[in-house]
């Protein structure tokens, strides 16, 4: 990101990672360090934009230990949201009324934290405003326990999914071998459309552990 002129907003979407918040520290500190006049936060995602509801970060976010701190804070500091955005050619007073809001805050670039679904509402922004001639850029800042975003090597979220799953596969399978008897045990792991997460399962295996079949 090249020195900005105007303000920026970011939201946060979908499911919460173990460092989802560390990626809101990371655009909040960036865009500080670009010279961004203020840092405005959606409360609840594009949802909560809609209802004019967002703060300035810099009310929130005072040192340099708020960023550490950020950065270890659990589930989704702004708030998330499950909403889809609907096509531009079905419904564009809901674009109008986004860009609306963007103007009026004087945003010039704006962020959005998530996986597939927050993708998907990026997309649709950006594409609004190519058509609409808008200089505001739309970037998304990817995130998700999945890793199954197209383009993207490896998501942040997933590192510590992956390392979860290994280790409770491990405990299952331990605790399955103090009995004198036979078990199956099934464990359901989530992974949208891809094996990633479950694929995971296999670091349970080492000296002190056969791993899962």
């Amino acid at each position: 990101m090249t020195e900005v002129r105007g303000n920026v907003i970011v939201g946060q979407s979908g499911g919460p990672t173990a460092v989802i918040n560390s990626s809101l520290a990371g655009v909040f500190k960036t865009a500080k360090d670009r010279g961004a006049r203020k840092v405005y936060g959606m409360l609840h995602g594009i949802q909560g934009l809609l209802q004019e509801r967002y703060v300035d970060l810099e009310e929130h976010i005072k040192s340099e230990l708020d960023i550490e701190l950020l950065k270890r804070t659990p589930s989704a500091y702004l708030g998330s949201c499950r909403f889809k955005l609907p096509e531009i050619c079905d419904d564009r007073e809901i674009y109008d009324k986004i860009f609306s809001i963007l103007d009026k805050l004087e945003v010039e670039y704006f962020f959005y934290i998530g996986g597939n679904d927050s993708m998907d509402t990026i997309k649709k922004l950006s594409d609004y405003s190519l058509l609409n001639g808008s200089k505001i850029r739309f970037m998304g800042v990817p995130k998700t326990i999945d890793n199954d975003l197209a383009a993207t090597d490896h998501t942040p979220g997933y590192g510590s999914a992956a390392k979860y799953i290994g280790a409770i596969t491990k405990e299952v399978i331990r605790d399955g071998l103090v009995y004198d008897q036979q078990n199956v045990t099934i464990l359901e792991i989530m992974g949208r459309n891809a094996g990633w997460l479950t694929g995971a399962a296999a670091l349970a295996k080492g000296e002190d552990c056969e791993g899962p079949d």
